[in-house]
């Protein structure tokens, strides 16, 4: 993946734009997409703008429109989060949060729009590879290359569908505008591409040499099929039993992981591509050709008393999750995950051994009245403050973990009625990320509630909490219990058609 960071930045405007395949005149010295895809370089340089579109980046982004996009779609709805100060001044993310955007709001109808020009890259990738010549292309990194495209194509899709009901399923790269236009898909007929993809993608290679680590693997793929499987198997019950045993299938072969001790160093930059990261966005400092792949994501994220924009922070709804098993750890404190992931005013962080960024938490969170209690996050930002103060900042994001995986599975085990199994898989991720006791409680509905538990504080900031209320069915009453109170299941569990995709598409009006 090193080597695709430097060339992505070139390839994306070269040849991807959407509307090159449209003009009649072509100029005879400038690339294409009829006449870049030569050998195995472009077929490379061609997967790594595919890739480029998981930053929600294009020739033309900058290092703002990873976290401006991104999170306020999939993160300001969520109970376990709500809006820091600054994020009041900003009208489009304020109506996510509260549930009063319409289908113009400018966050998903961007997210929506960058997703697909992913998923457009992609089809390039898988038509356009096929059709080199065997003497410009290995056969074995054909294979490869095509496969990758699938998992990003599925990928795509994926993250679309759990955003909206209903989307369009393109399947083909677009050469045509009469094609443009087209309706929106059956969901199950959706799903079915997705997973169909998915499978193409289970024939990845299960590891990289170091140039190209954060290339999708095998791995991620059956992970991936087993979130696909999990999600459907609530959305369809009269299939309920046969989704939830092929995401156990699916999620067993997820192999040659495991769960890391240091929670916090998978989000603060120390250890990225650990051994419990099974996909993840490779950030890099470097600016090579022009290269952007660094963000300013760790000031998004960090509130305003350490040098942050104070955009997002935890609601009163997590911190009351984290304590509410009491102060049981091994540690004799907490969950060790809180204390990993939130910095508060308590005695751990007022102890004289200086564990904010080498200083007293009442020493950074004070105004003029003395210090206060403002919990912040801490997942997600740098391990210094020096790193901090940069403006710019390379921390990688973990999109799947094993410890999803592992929860994942344990679900699907405690539905089929294997609660025994489910139980195990908890309490290791309880011991080595938590430093927490066995789970009390062996029933099927015990076992839920602590699934639930360990998720909601498993996966802050990792944008899972909707997607696992709607599974579950508890979206009305978690916003309720969060005071959200514009929300309305039948108008809100999914985003609008956004106004871009209606203006543009015939079939759609």
């Amino acid at each position: 993946m090193k080597k695709f960071i430097y060339i992505a930045s070139i390839c994306i405007a070269s040849i991807f734009c959407a509307c090159d395949d449209y003009l009649t005149v072509e100029s005879p010295d400038q690339l294409t997409s009829s006449n870049f895809w030569r050998n195995q370089t472009d077929a490379e340089a061609g997967l790594a703008s595919a890739y480029s579109q998981m930053y929600l980046m294009t020739y033309s982004s900058d290092r703002w429109s990873f976290p401006e996009i991104k999170w306020p779609v999939e993160a300001y709805r969520e109970d376990i989060v709500t809006m820091g100060n600054d994020a009041m001044n900003y009208p489009n993310w304020v109506d996510l949060g509260n549930y009063t955007y319409t289908n113009g709001n400018s966050q998903f109808n961007q997210y929506w729009d960058w997703y697909y020009q992913g998923i457009s890259f992609a089809n390039q990738v898988i038509e356009k590879t096929a059709e080199i010549s065997d003497e410009n292309i290995n056969a074995t990194v054909r294979s490869q290359i095509v496969a990758e495209g699938h998992f990003l194509r599925a990928w795509y899709h994926m993250q679309l569908l759990l955003n909206w009901k209903q989307i369009i399923m393109r399947d083909k790269y677009i050469t045509n505008p009469d094609e443009l236009s087209k309706p929106l898909a059956d969901r199950a007929d959706t799903w079915d591409f997705i997973i169909n993809d998915l499978k193409e993608a289970t024939k990845l290679p299960s590891a990289y040499d170091s140039d190209n680590t954060g290339r999708a693997t095998c791995g991620a793929a059956y992970a991936y099929l087993g979130f696909a499987y999990l999600t459907r198997a609530y959305e369809e019950p009269d299939q309920k039993q046969t989704f939830l045993n092929a995401a156990i299938d699916a999620l067993n072969n997820v192999k040659g992981y495991e769960l890391v001790k240091e929670f916090r160093t998978m989000f603060d930059g120390s250890r990225k591509n650990n051994p419990e990261s099974i996909f993840e966005i490779q950030f890099s400092m470097t600016s090579d050709n022009g290269a952007i792949y660094r963000s300013q994501f760790h000031q998004w994220m960090g509130a305003s008393e350490i040098g942050g924009w104070d955009e997002i922070i935890p609601t009163q709804i997590l911190m009351n999750e984290f304590m509410k098993e009491g102060e049981i750890a091994s540690t004799g404190r907490y969950d060790t995950r809180l204390y990993e992931t939130i910095w508060f005013q308590c005695d751990y962080f007022n102890d004289g051994n200086g564990r904010v960024w080498g200083w007293e938490y009442d020493e950074w969170f004070v105004n003029d009245n003395g210090p206060y209690n403002r919990p912040v996050f801490r997942k997600f930002l740098p391990s210094t403050a020096d790193e901090m103060w940069q403006s710019n900042t390379a921390i990688n994001i973990p999109l799947m973990r094993y410890a999803n995986v592992m929860l994942m599975k344990a679900e699907a085990m405690n539905e089929l009625g294997r609660s025994d199994e489910a139980i195990s898989l908890i309490n290791e991720i309880r011991d080595v990320h938590g430093d927490m006791p066995a789970m009390t409680g062996t029933d099927q509905e015990a076992v839920r509630a602590q699934i639930e538990h360990e998720r909601m504080i498993e996966f802050p900031l990792e944008n899972y909490r909707w997607y696992d209320l709607r599974r579950w069915g508890k979206l009305a009453t978690a916003m309720q219990a969060a005071g959200r109170t514009n929300f309305k299941e039948s108008e809100h569990s999914f985003y609008p058609t956004p106004l871009t995709e209606l203006n543009a598409n015939d079939q759609l009006k």
